[in-house]
């Protein structure tokens, strides 16, 4: 009977090329996908329109194209107060209402976030630009990561982040003049004229830019425009992960640690490295939690693949590295607590759960904590399981369910 039976609307493409999405609900049907759901729900909770199953757009301000893992988003064109030309994007913000006009994540608790250099100043302008007050960031660092001796290829042997921030910089910006709303406004490129990064067909030089962009079209071409805020477009490479078992993405901008901004093709930032950690959902939390796994399962095409050994060891069909498939907590429409600032909390699985079989892909932080629980998952070399003191700043952009 086995060697009769029928797969309907399955893809038969590598396991690693289909991490990213879910796939269809027809598999193990003989309905065809296009008959069959999950369909987005028709039921809105709210006025403000979050459906009960996805996708779901959460960054409404562009566009996604899910094929290629990419998000595209306007380009905001501010200054130092030196005049030196900074190139930004949006993010989130706690200006509830401006995230609903603007299409941004709204996150309350970034409210929470002004601790010791962890957020800096910004100026409206008559022209709409902002001027900041502080901080730079070094694009031209070449990004480079040497994995560890196998099979242990995390952590890492050496590693050279892509961008370097001073120790003034941050992504999140208080705009002095418009209320005092923190917004998350990371930069992709600092002190460059427009035409020195018009790559409107992608092959962009990572020496002047943000190592997550893959085009990048500004408006403009010298230091006579117009300078207004609107500077064009960008996009920008996503990382797929899940939350509550909801396969999403995100985009990994800063970390506040040089080894996690070169994994994450990030800025090395530490002044988020500022805000406080492992309160998690506690009063006046600023942070969520990311929970990456250093030694999940390993193979290209096996479907239980994950964690930071995989990513190091692990090559996708077009050659790159594959996604470590993170888990994180709650992202907006499935909690209210969100925060693009994650507590990374690192996971390492004992060998005697790897000897048990007991090994697999976790999808759910609830599902991953109570492996925790059970002594299957711990720290570092078997230390105890909780914050790293690490900060990453990951905006998320879509969920796919």
């Amino acid at each position: 009977m086995l060697g009769a039976l029928t797969l309907v609307g399955v893809s038969m493409m590598p396991a690693a090329a289909r991490d990213p999405l879910p796939p269809p609900s027809s598999v193990g049907t003989d309905v065809s996908p296009k008959y069959q759901g999950p369909p987005p729900s028709q039921v809105q909770d709210d006025p403000r329109g979050r459906a009960l199953v996805g996708p779901v757009q959460l960054l409404r301000s562009g566009t996604v194209d899910r094929k290629a893992m990419t998000t595209t988003v306007p380009l905001y064109r501010g200054a130092m107060k030196d005049g030196t030309i900074v190139w930004y994007i949006l993010t989130d913000t706690t200006d509830e209402a401006n995230a609903e006009a603007l299409g941004l994540n709204h996150s309350a608790k970034l409210a929470y976030a002004e601790v010791g250099r962890a957020v800096r100043k910004a100026w409206i302008q008559q022209d709409g630009s902002l001027l900041f007050g502080k901080g730079a960031v070094d694009f031209t660092p070449k990004r480079s990561i040497t994995p560890g001796a196998a099979p242990h290829f995390f952590p890492p042997k050496a590693f050279q982040p892509g961008s370097v921030a001073d120790t003034d910089y941050s992504p999140l910006v208080r705009i002095e003049n418009a209320g005092g709303h923190i917004y998350n406004a990371p930069v992709i490129a600092y002190g460059a004229q427009a035409r020195d990064i018009r790559f409107c067909e992608g092959n962009v030089d990572y020496d002047v830019l943000h190592d997550r962009v893959v085009k990048i079209c500004p408006k403009g071409s010298g230091a006579g425009d117009s300078f207004d805020a609107d500077g064009g477009t960008v996009t920008l490479q996503m990382t797929p992960i899940f939350s509550f078992a909801k396969p999403s993405a995100y985009i990994s901008t800063e970390a506040s640690d040089p080894m996690v901004a070169t994994l994450d093709m990030g800025t090395f930032a530490p002044t988020i490295g500022d805000v406080p950690v492992g309160g998690d959902d506690g009063a006046f939390s600023s942070v969520e939690r990311l929970f990456p796994i250093a030694n999940g399962p390993t193979g290209a095409n096996n479907p239980q693949r994950q964690g930071l050994n995989s990513a190091l060891s692990d090559k996708q069909p077009n050659g790159k590295a594959a996604p470590p498939l993170h888990v994180i907590g709650g992202l907006p429409t499935v909690a209210l607590d969100y925060s693009p600032l994650w507590d990374l909390n690192l996971g390492e699985w004992t060998q005697e759960a790897i000897d048990k079989g007991y090994r697999s892909r976790m999808i759910d932080e609830f599902q991953l904590l109570e492996f925790v629980r059970q002594g299957w998952i711990t720290g570092p070399e078997g230390a105890p399981f909780g914050s790293t003191g690490i900060v990453v700043n990951c905006p998320i952009v879509i969920r796919f369910l």
